[in-house]
């Protein structure tokens, strides 16, 4: 148990503070002149490239003892490059920062599920593998606690210290404890070959549907709140609730999907939340109300994690000696579908366009990931 734990501490440190902490800070940064909308469009582009690159890194370094060598200085790195962001409001600078921290975090997401599922996996208990995704529902909680609590107390670049101050730490200890973790000497040197063939007639239709479900998900995950502030005035509540509640449907979705999976078949269970996941995106589109934003921050902030937990086991019954390397090339489409969204809105915008309107983007990509993950064979 304490692994699972340590597991999702190093994805609360790198998804939850040093990632997703940007979209309830990014009002915030735009409030205090620090960033325009269009540039805080322009950092997550950056973040999101780095990420792609984390993500194949840790294709090529797949193998669980190069992971236990790697993971310590991502974590640590990661947290430092969040407290560096704290001083300063250089965009050129910062679009830098949030590069590294795209790469750090690419590969402690892609490490740290496939390390701990193949120590579960020697154990017979792979099925509780998606429980380690519960460290981002933490850290969206913290994230946004952090953001909400020091927002009358600090400005600017100093948005960042608190969470900073949280992340060091924990990166630290989690880091030091995946490190040490025993895993068998035919994990720790062996795993498939290079050579093996990721994509078939079986797990192409499964690729393609998660290139939408990074596409999908991540417009209302980088722009809610901005979107609520637009909609209903920088006065209202929903500015800093729309991201609480996003984290609040989160924690439990990873339980949630987890338990479905294993009753109805992961299939199944994901093309549920496929359906519902592309209901919440175009909820304020619909209804530009505060139920709309409502809406939207339950059914997204409830399934986005499931998309992921569920995706990979699919993948690994599909394949099941891929192992790590797997889960890297999955993770790296991923990030490359949602580089794309910062992109397509920042051409939206400038064609005219509106920041709501620009969510139908995330609608298509998610019915896409719909038509294709019924494609996807079940599982035996």
């Amino acid at each position: 148990m304490l692994t699972i734990v340590a597991g999702a501490v190093a994805l609360l440190v790198v998804h939850g503070l040093g990632r997703f902490v940007y979209t309830p800070i990014l009002p915030w940064l735009i409030d205090d002149g620090v960033l325009s909308l269009t540039e805080g469009a322009h950092l997550a582009s950056w973040n999101y490239l780095g990420y792609l690159l984390g993500a194949l890194l840790a294709v090529r370094w797949h193998r669980p003892a190069q992971i236990q060598l790697i993971l310590p200085w991502a974590l640590v790195g990661n947290a430092l490059i969040t407290l560096a962001q704290g001083f300063t409001a250089d965009v050129e600078t910062l679009s830098g920062l949030r590069l590294a921290n795209g790469i750090t975090n690419g590969l402690v997401f892609v490490h740290v599920p496939a390390l701990i599922l193949e120590w579960l996996a020697e154990r017979r208990a792979a099925h509780r593998s998606g429980l380690v995704y519960l460290g981002v529902g933490a850290g969206l909680i913290v994230s946004s606690a952090l953001v909400a609590l020091f927002a009358p107390l600090l400005s600017g670049p100093a948005r960042w210290w608190p969470v900073a101050a949280a992340a060091l730490p924990l990166a630290w200890w989690s880091g030091r404890f995946l490190s040490r973790l025993s895993l068998s000497p035919a994990h720790t040197g062996g795993g498939v070959s290079a050579s093996s063939a990721l994509f078939d007639r079986a797990s192409t239709p499964l690729f393609l549907a998660y290139a939408g479900a990074g596409l999908g998900y991540i417009l209302p995950m980088t722009f809610l709140p901005v979107v609520a502030s637009q909609m209903l005035g920088s006065a209202s509540d929903w500015r800093v609730l729309s991201w609480v509640v996003v984290a609040l449907a989160a924690l439990p979705s990873t339980w949630v999907w987890n338990h479905l999976g294993a009753r109805i078949g992961d299939k199944h269970a994901l093309l549920i939340n496929y359906a519902v996941q592309a209901i919440g995106v175009a909820a304020p589109i619909l209804l530009p109300s505060e139920l709309g934003i409502a809406l939207c921050a339950v059914l997204v902030g409830s399934t986005f994690l499931g998309t992921v937990l569920l995706t990979q086991r699919l993948a690994r019954a599909i394949h099941p000696h891929q192992g790590p390397r797997l889960s890297a090339a999955l993770i790296a489409l991923y990030g490359l579908a949602q580089l794309t969204g910062p992109g397509i809105t920042e051409w939206w915008l400038d064609a005219g366009g509106s920041l709501l309107s620009a969510f139908w983007w995330g609608f298509g990509a998610l019915v896409w990931g719909l038509a294709f993950s019924v494609l996807v064979p079940s599982q035996r």
